[in-house]
């Protein structure tokens, strides 16, 4: 889609100038042809050049604002060695006078308007042009006083018109920002209520089975169908709650995360492989495992990997020319994980929190254990985490 006209120059101010300092020969020309050639001041050739030196700082008035006042005041100089000055150069003031008023402080502009004016009137008391002889030189200061203040206060209000558009248009984008945030904040509150629902709905579902699987196993041996039954509805439920559960984490990922692949968690027997990988990556890694391993919490297996895989992949970033052991132990109430390395440990940067380690904190505090991260006394770091263990009791009769 093309440009028009008016964007076409906005978007080149120098061919835009350019066109007006044209404008303003085309204008000193069309007066000087209405005018009885007996009253002609000069010859046509010599007003066209006149006309062009005089209009030519107009084209500049933008891109190069006080250059351009600078050559309009060395024009004045021309009413002194001609006698009579030119339309152009009379407009090509005016002209530059709002311009600088209009997109320059007070100060700038006023200081603009004085050099552009304040000579203009000298040339006029000093070297009077023709015209003065019937109206005076007080005539003609006069009217350069009152062009002068004419062309000054337009570009202010300009100015400040322009300056009232900017701040309006700043609030508007405030305001806008300000809703969208409000329409963030708002969609976030609905989201966790509905997930404070969805969670509630969860627990009950959650509950149920855990009564009618008592209820299932207390009737199993009397009577195998009221058994089956119970057991249908605690299918049913379960798969309910399944369904909630997947509502409940659709509710609480934001638009930025991508959508999870259905592929199964990581766990304990997935640390033999990120230790190797480790190892592969060049630093040398070691496991030990103490204890017997017994039945987890599917999540605590999980937070036990993501310990392990955080803490070797900041000991491969920082640690250096290193090595770093891995050990888990098994205990009757507790397990225990331990990731060490021999290495330099990573920078204090004290007003900089490590996103790993937050996470660290989290996963063990969800499953009210501790941990404790930090250098070692020889050398390295240490990342410990205790998480308790419940071991599955007999159920009551």
């Amino acid at each position: 889609m093309s440009e028009g006209p008016r964007a076409l120059l906005r978007r080149h101010p120098l061919a835009a100038d350019a066109l007006l300092a044209v404008g303003l020969v085309a204008l000193e020309l069309l007066f000087t042809l209405l005018t009885p050639r007996e009253y002609w001041p000069r010859p046509l050739p010599a007003t066209l050049g006149w006309s062009v030196l005089c209009a030519a700082p107009v084209a500049l008035r933008r891109v190069a604002p006080w250059p351009a006042v600078g050559a309009a005041v060395a024009t004045l100089a021309l009413p002194a060695l001609t006698g009579d000055g030119t339309t152009a150069q009379g407009v090509a003031l005016a002209v530059l006078t709002y311009t600088m008023a209009a997109r320059r402080p007070a100060r700038a502009a006023a200081l603009a308007a004085a050099l552009l004016w304040v000579p203009a009137m000298v040339a006029n008391v000093l070297a009077p042009p023709s015209v003065a002889l019937a109206v005076g030189p007080a005539y003609l200061v006069l009217n350069n006083l009152l062009l002068g203040l004419l062309s000054f206060a337009v570009g202010r209000v300009v100015n400040a018109r322009r300056a009232a558009t900017r701040a309006l248009r700043e609030r508007a984008r405030v305001a806008e920002e300000r809703q969208r945030s409000l329409a963030e904040q708002a969609v976030a509150d609905e989201r966790r209520r509905i997930a404070r629902e969805l969670h509630d709905v969860v627990a009950h579902h959650v509950s149920v089975m855990g009564v009618l699987a008592t209820g299932a196993r207390r009737v199993l041996r009397r009577d195998p169908d009221a058994a089956d039954e119970v057991i249908g509805t605690i299918e049913e439920t379960g798969r309910a709650a399944l369904r909630e559960l997947r509502r409940l984490l659709d509710v609480l990922r934001t638009d930025a995360e991508p959508v999870a692949e259905l592929a199964p968690q990581p766990g304990l027997a997935g640390i033999d492989a990120l230790t190797e990988q480790v190892r592969e990556a060049g630093l040398p890694v070691t496991l030990r495992v103490e204890g017997t391993p017994g039945p987890l919490e599917e999540g605590v297996a999980l937070a036990v990997y993501r310990i392990v895989q955080e803490s070797l992949t900041n000991a491969l970033k920082h640690a250096g020319a290193a090595s770093a052991q891995v050990r888990l132990s098994y205990g009757t109430d507790a397990l225990e994980v331990e990731v060490t390395d021999t290495g330099r440990g990573p920078r204090p940067e004290p007003d900089r929190i490590g996103h790993g380690l937050v996470g660290m904190r989290e996963r063990v505090g969800l499953y009210g254990g501790v941990l404790r991260t930090g250098a070692r006394a020889g050398g390295g770091f240490r990342v410990y985490a205790r998480i308790p263990v419940e071991q599955p009791g007999p159920l009551a009769a």
